[in-house]
């Protein structure tokens, strides 16, 4: 018989809610049993139960930050891709690393990538794994805690794809429903799956119309892909199919409220038409698609159209980091001298990376805001630091914000608690469930194998 476990009575915090009013509550918020249980004024008193009390006083509480396309079987390659276009970033390096991957070493890169995520306060991600070894992802988010959509990378087809990642249509197809029979519900509901059809140029017609298909029978799965990185995409969509990128992905069944676009950069009026039709969504990724050189996406176009919009960091070896906090800080400053200083709102900004992304994922009934009721997916901030200025009454009637703070001045190092369904991840600034310096070790040892398998040696 498992032992209840006890309540957790966070005390005397700032609940930044993001909640359909956007309300900033002073008091408690109570976790039982993995969800919030009360929040605000007094949400503590009376309690006759055993609890956990944390003194979070001058702690801001958020909830847990979501990020929607990452790539943690690259995390193990950062600084290791630098300084190239998408193109030979992909052929000259990532994909041969990709394919030097197994299953082992595959997992200390997820395990890298996620003990930087965790710490810097992210606890849902949609990532899109290699193509082979997806397990190891599986098996490391388990062992992280946090709440993940994950899926191998479909390929079985496409221009210098090297063949250590090449597959057939056949076994991409069946190799992703044997994942998805042993990931989707897995780890107490907290992993789901998603199709993930790398991008349309590295996987055939044939593939991605069986991909379109198997969304319709199956709803609960997302289907994941990158789609409209690059001007280069955008002209080759029409020199092979005489259509635009969207327009092809449309036709073969891959649009949908359940389909995420990654980056959306180069978009025609049409495709926009498309992805407000169809209820399509994008992730933002700022940092990527500045250090590629990819451009800049256009937010509040996409948002006046009503089109749902995710943040995410993408992979390491194209940002250099996966936190969240540069991302929004990042999302916020690109759009302001595009579209004048009002564009990307820090509150606005907050919330594209917590209630936007959750409701991206299909997951707004769970995560995303701190309500009553909702996973206990959340972030303790300590804003007391010098770089964040000064707090306080006299700050807020001079015009202070608590969401600016946040967007414009916080850093994963101002993470001081973490917890996904009511566990704690990070108490006190230091990671609960890993070890940094032992990770560290089996860092190093992983990259010499692969270094290993690539040069024969």
């Amino acid at each position: 018989m498992t032992t209840p476990r006890a309540a957790t009575l966070i005390e005397g915090v700032t609940l930044v809610t993001m909640d359909r009013q956007l309300r900033v509550l002073h008091g408690d918020l109570l976790i039982r049993e993995g969800r919030i249980a009360a929040l605000g004024p007094g949400a503590g008193a009376g309690l006759t139960e055993e609890v956990r009390r944390l003194d979070a006083r001058g702690l801001v509480c958020i909830p847990g930050l979501v990020q929607t396309h990452i790539h943690l079987c690259q995390s193990l390659f950062r600084n290791l891709a630098d300084d190239l276009v998408l193109e030979d970033w992909l052929r000259q390096r990532i994909w041969p690393y990709e394919g030097a991957l197994c299953h082992q070493t595959l997992g200390v890169s997820a395990d890298y990538g996620l003990a930087e995520l965790v710490r810097g306060g992210t606890t849902t991600i949609l990532d899109m794994g290699t193509v082979h070894h997806t397990d190891a992802i599986g098996e490391a988010v388990t062992r992280a805690g946090i709440r993940a959509f994950l899926g191998k990378a479909m390929m079985d087809e496409g221009d210098e794809i090297p063949a250590s990642l090449r597959e057939t249509h056949a076994g991409s197809v069946a190799e992703s429903l044997a994942l998805a029979k042993r990931w989707h519900g897995a780890a107490d509901g907290r992993i789901r799956y998603a199709m993930c059809p790398r991008f349309a140029f590295s996987c055939s017609e044939g593939l991605l119309r069986e991909v379109g298909e198997i969304m319709k029978d199956r709803p609960e799965f997302l289907m994941h892909t990158h789609a409209n990185e690059t001007t280069w995409e955008s002209a080759e969509s029409r020199r092979r199919w005489n259509n635009n990128y969207i327009g092809h992905l449309h036709d073969l069944g891959l649009t949908g409220e359940r389909a995420v676009l990654a980056h959306g950069v180069h978009l025609e009026e049409s495709e926009r038409h498309i992805l407000k039709e169809t209820d399509t969504c994008i992730t933002h990724c700022p940092s990527s698609n500045l250090k590629l050189g990819s451009g800049i996406a256009n937010i509040p176009l996409l948002w006046s159209w009503g089109i749902r919009v995710g943040l995410g960091a993408d992979g390491a070896p194209c940002n250099n980091n996966l936190d969240a906090f540069v991302e929004m800080r990042l999302a916020a400053l690109l759009q302001k001298p595009l579209h004048g200083p009002t564009a990307m709102p820090a509150q606005r900004v907050l919330q594209l990376a917590t209630r936007d992304g959750a409701e991206v994922l299909g997951l707004g009934e769970e995560i995303g805001s701190l309500e009553v009721g909702k996973a206990a997916d959340l972030v303790l901030l300590d804003l007391n630091q010098p770089h964040h200025g000064v707090d306080g009454p006299v700050a807020e009637a001079l015009g202070g914000d608590v969401y600016a703070r946040i967007v414009y001045s916080a850093h994963a190092s101002d993470v001081r608690y973490v917890f996904a369904s009511g566990e704690p991840l990070v108490e006190a600034g230091a990671l609960v469930r890993q070890d940094p310096a032992e990770l560290q070790a089996r860092g190093r040892e992983a990259l010499q194998t692969v270094a290993g398998r690539l040069f024969g040696r």
